[in-house]
């Protein structure tokens, strides 16, 4: 019988659970050596060099990170939370209206909901932000709920006989055991996050969106194909980070 995932004595995860986490960044790294060696010896003009020379790069990379970043921390301040009130006692008749809140916020074209906060709070760092947490907040919260309602009632019950409150059963039996489905929707968020931050440019937000509309713009694929480029490249690396941190987070026998 084949063996899936070995564990060693001291129980560190092995085998092709971790074997497979190896071939997504290897390959991430080789699209992106090839990236720099192509862009360290091509020919471009002053329109495609300006926007692709290494410290406009840079700058662009760290504005679309900072974006995704801050967005992450305030998807994951309000998603968890919201997701655990949300499977107790008397909240729990509030829960379709929060998803139906949630569902809009993605099923929402992403380019509308950016322009229409704009138009509300105006342009800038702030309503790219919170267009993004509404837009990518859905998994987060869905993924806490159905974690939390997955977690077998017998474990709950047997925490309660020993005396357990109903926060230390939630901290040390319910959310450690849904801490897996958890973990699966904040990748998904944070993928959702690295893409749909592309069009914060839109509307003066930063990031690497402006490589991408600057070359749809000026009819410049070099730019365009870069900046998508790029950006596929950060969302394949943040998906990957977060398959790594589901594997060690894992509780051990799951």
């Amino acid at each position: 019988m084949d063996e899936a995932v070995d564990v060693e004595p001291g129980g560190r995860r092995t085998g092709t659970a971790w074997r497979g986490l190896l071939v997504q960044p290897v390959l991430i790294l080789a699209v992106l050596a090839a990236f720099v060696v192509w862009r360290s010896t091509a020919t471009l003009t002053d329109a495609e060099a300006r926007p692709l020379a290494w410290s406009a790069l840079g700058s662009s990379i760290a504005d679309h990170l900072w974006l995704v970043l801050v967005s992450a921390v305030v998807v994951l301040v309000v998603g968890v939370p919201l997701g655990v009130l949300l499977t107790r006692g008397p909240f729990r008749r509030a829960t379709p209206v929060v998803l139906g809140i949630a569902n809009t916020g993605q099923a929402a074209p992403a380019i509308g909901l950016f322009v229409l906060l704009a138009t509300w709070l105006g342009f800038g760092f702030r309503s790219a932000v919170l267009a993004l947490v509404l837009y990518s907040v859905l998994p987060v919260l869905r993924n806490t709920m159905v974690g939390l309602q997955g977690v077998d009632a017998r474990l709950v019950e047997a925490g309660r006989g020993m005396g357990m409150s109903s926060l230390a059963v939630l901290l040390r039996v319910e959310l450690p055991l849904a801490v897996p489905v958890i973990l699966a929707g904040v990748r998904t968020a944070l993928v959702l996050l690295v893409g749909t931050a592309t069009l914060a440019t839109f509307i003066d937000g930063g990031g690497l969106g402006l490589l991408i509309t600057t070359g749809i713009n000026l009819n410049l694929d070099v730019l365009l194909y870069s900046g998508a480029l790029l950006v596929a490249l950060l969302a394949l690396a943040v998906d990957w980070l977060g398959r790594v941190v589901e594997t060690v987070a894992r509780p051990k026998g799951l």
